[in-house]
């Protein structure tokens, strides 16, 4: 198993517009994905965060080569198009996890 975490962190003043987007194209675009096993789309909560709203999307691959193969192709797609409807209001972070030990 490879999994990949996606964060999506939205400013305050884009949250209504970010989570239209999540429901009406992101889940879409998840639920299309040929290599993804299995996904978690989280609204994250956070006593930190005061200036906006953090979600995530943990994606599940068989294996490494199908993540890695996501990241180059899917992942830049998805940035993209989210860059071109938010710009910088919508920040992406990708955390690559290794599983060390796993019990699903």
């Amino acid at each position: 198993m490879s999994v990949l975490s996606i964060t999506f962190h939205c400013t305050k003043n884009n949250l209504d517009e970010w989570e239209n987007y999540i429901d009406e194209t992101l889940v879409l675009m998840t639920e299309n994905l040929m290599d993804v096993d299995k996904y978690i789309l989280s609204e994250v909560h956070s006593d930190y965060i005061e200036d906006g709203k953090n979600y995530n999307l943990l994606l599940m691959f068989d294996n490494d080569d199908l993540r890695e193969d996501f990241v180059k192709s899917e992942l830049e797609n998805i940035t993209d198009r989210i860059e071109m409807k938010f710009g910088q209001e919508v920040m992406i972070f990708n955390t690559f996890l290794n599983p060390k030990k796993s019990r699903f």
